[in-house]
């Protein structure tokens, strides 16, 4: 049966670790080897070979520090900033506020009803990732994913404290002593440090960031804050301390479905086989390379692969696209004087061009990128228009079903509803209250200003007001059965109106 799992090539290091033959869980020895299962065939699953990441330079991992700390900075820094939105309204730029059910980014406040904006986000946030994709492959993989961006810093983080490739692998294999356990408590207590600023940070983006920070340092903040400021802790430092290329490998599923985005002139890290093939290693002196591909076998874009793949087998889902692979075969191409490029960040189409000794080029203008465009130009205009003209007031009404309606002692019938007003403005404004399709003897709102007909509301600012309301309407005019109705308030300083539907119910005959 054919292994379906990701596979890795082991270092020769690690070579004596895969001699122990493999059941379908791990290694026995043949006689503690259990009885085979019907269906089942020796090598289904693949032993988890650890990858230890050498640390490497180069214009790759350059760009991968620059993004790590502007990505790492906007996060920990954004719930600080401040901006004003008028008294008695929050001044952190960044909020999304539970208990008062708001979220604020800058000067836009989303409320409740307006959800439908979360979703356009979401969309407008996968055209994004699909069209980087077409157009240049897992970058947000490589760079911008915060499962790279942790791991990156907790491998930093474990290099400084165990030392690099070499020492770390050694360390691992050597027995347990004082300096191994001292070095493997100080690492594990750094990630945990770095944990507690992520779930802090996380937990300020539901609070005002200097308030949270004295209730957690004086243990004085509330369940639901500590509840996710832990579970932040705990899954950042599960993540990217022990899981690290396995939730890039088994549990994100965008490198399953990223080949129906990718095509022949995607950029993604390739690596030249008829440049680099035969490969061999050097002899030493050997500084002539006819005959022979440029590719010496050194496995140096293995070891500092962090998802422990070998490029060299092609494309693969494993690939997050960093392309430190290419800043480590090109220091190798220095030192023999051989031209760079044997692994690097290129598309299909142009390689197969320079194979056959013809100009490599990539179209970024084709099809697929023309129909994204057009997608992400249509949801998000779609959306800016929609937050630009948005309704400032609101108005819903809720009749009253038991009873439908109430008949007075001289004949005339009365129907009760539930207004509820919604006041997006942060001052409070003064409502003309009005009706449509039937002309009611007497509008009554509890605790407004009502005269025949008329009536006026008084709705504090940013709030939803909530008002009980009662029409009546005199003996002769009462409709059998029920009549549509139109309700309606109007801001007479700005002109705004809003406007709900419903019925007034009365006797059938």
């Amino acid at each position: 049966m054919t292994d379906l799992s990701p596979r890795r090539l082991p270092d020769p290091e690690e070579a004596a670790k895969l001699s122990t033959p493999l059941t379908s869980r791990g290694a026995m020895t043949s006689s503690a080897q259990p009885p085979k299962k019907a269906g089942f065939a020796d090598g289904l699953y693949a032993r988890y070979v650890k990858p230890y990441p050498r640390l490497v330079s180069g214009t790759f991992r350059r760009f991968k520090w620059i993004t790590l700390f502007v990505l790492l900075g906007i996060y920990y820094l954004a719930p600080f900033l401040r901006w004003d939105r008028g008294p008695g309204a929050p001044d952190q730029a960044i909020l999304i506020d539970m208990p008062a059910r708001r979220a604020y980014f800058f000067f836009i406040e989303i409320w409740p009803q307006e959800v439908y904006y979360l979703t356009g986000i979401l969309i407008v946030a996968a055209i994004v990732l699909f069209a980087a994709t077409s157009l240049f492959g897992r970058v947000w993989c490589g760079f911008a994913c915060f499962q790279t961006v942790w791991t990156d810093l907790f491998l930093w983080v474990e290099a400084k404290i165990e030392g690099d490739r070499t020492a770390r692998m050694q360390l691992d294999r050597a027995p347990w002593t004082v300096a191994k356990l001292g070095k493997k408590i100080v690492k594990h207590l750094t990630f945990i440090l770095i944990g507690f600023f992520t779930g802090g940070a996380w937990v300020m983006y539901f609070n005002d960031a200097p308030t949270v920070i004295g209730e957690l340092a004086t243990f004085s903040a509330g369940p639901w804050t500590t509840t996710f400021f832990f579970l932040f802790t705990f899954t950042t430092y599960i993540m990217a301390g022990w899981a690290r290329e396995q939730a890039c490998i088994y549990m994100c599923p965008y490198a399953r479905f990223q080949g129906a985005m990718l095509d022949e002139d995607s950029l993604i890290i390739t690596y030249e086989a008829w440049r680099g093939e035969p490969r061999a290693p050097v002899a030493k002196g050997q500084t002539d390379f006819a005959g022979r591909g440029h590719c010496v076998d050194c496995r140096a874009c293995v070891q500092v692969c962090p998802t422990g793949i070998d490029i060299r087998k092609g494309s693969q889902l494993e690939c997050i696209n960093c392309g430190l692979c290419v800043d480590a075969c090109n220091a190798v191409m220095d030192r023999f004087k051989l031209p760079r490029g044997l692994i690097r960040y290129d598309s299909i189409a142009a390689q197969a061009a320079r194979a056959a000794k013809r100009p490599g080029k990539t179209r970024f203008l084709r099809p697929r990128t023309f129909i994204y465009a057009l997608v992400l130009a249509a949801v998000g205009g779609v959306m800016i228009a929609s937050l630009a003209t948005r309704d400032r007031l609101g108005l819903n009404v809720i009749h009253e079903r038991s009873p439908l309606f109430v008949r007075l002692s001289d004949g005339s019938v009365r129907n009760s509803y539930t207004l509820k007003t919604l006041n997006m403005l942060r001052q409070e404004r003064r409502l003309e209250f009005a009706v449509e399709g039937i002309a009611p003897s007497q509008v009554t709102i509890v605790g407004q200003e009502a005269e025949g007909a008329r009536a006026k509301l008084v709705v504090g600012a940013d709030r939803v007001g909530e008002f009980r309301l009662f029409l009546t309407l005199p003996a002769d005019r009462v409709p059998k059965g029920s009549a549509p109705i139109t309700l309606r308030i109007t801001d007479p300083q700005t002109g705004e109106e809003a406007r709900a539907r419903d019925i007034f119910a009365g006797p059938e005959r």
